[in-house]
């Protein structure tokens, strides 16, 4: 799956990132700014849980087709006003990675918490959020 062809990633205009060491982005436009000027709080929000669900993706692809993965709780703190452009990072430790494909495979269930940081084109840290992903098997 690819999570920048999803309809409503499509529609905002989530991208694979081209910056090194991002994984997602979003493009500059007026179209996210809020009535200050800055990256919307929603744009923000909408790449970190993008981007998370990416990251798992590429953790535990090769059983894509026999779980069912969706956000359980999403908190965030916002730490900076972004302008331009964002990008996004994220990884999942190999411990906690091991631990869930375990607990799929013993429990039919799992979940992980994934943490993601938001940088806009200036690479000022504007957003931490943590989102935590249930994961069933089909």
């Amino acid at each position: 799956m690819d999570i920048t062809k999803l309809p409503f990633n499509q529609f905002i205009g989530v991208e694979h990132c081209k910056r090194e060491g991002y994984v997602l982005s979003l493009p500059s436009g007026d179209r996210y700014t809020n009535h200050l000027g800055t990256v919307h709080a929603s744009a923000l929000m909408s790449l970190a849980e993008a981007t998370s669900g990416e990251v798992l993706l590429r953790a535990i692809g090769h059983v894509a087709d026999s779980i069912v993965p969706v956000v359980r709780r999403f908190d965030c703190k916002f730490r900076k006003p972004a302008s331009g452009s964002i990008a996004a990072r994220a990884a999942i430790p190999d411990a906690a990675r091991e631990q869930l494909l375990a607990d799929i495979s013993t429990k039919r269930r799992g979940s992980i918490e994934i943490t993601v940081n938001i940088y806009d084109e200036t690479d000022l840290h504007c957003l931490s959020a943590t989102v935590e992903w249930f994961i069933a098997q089909r």
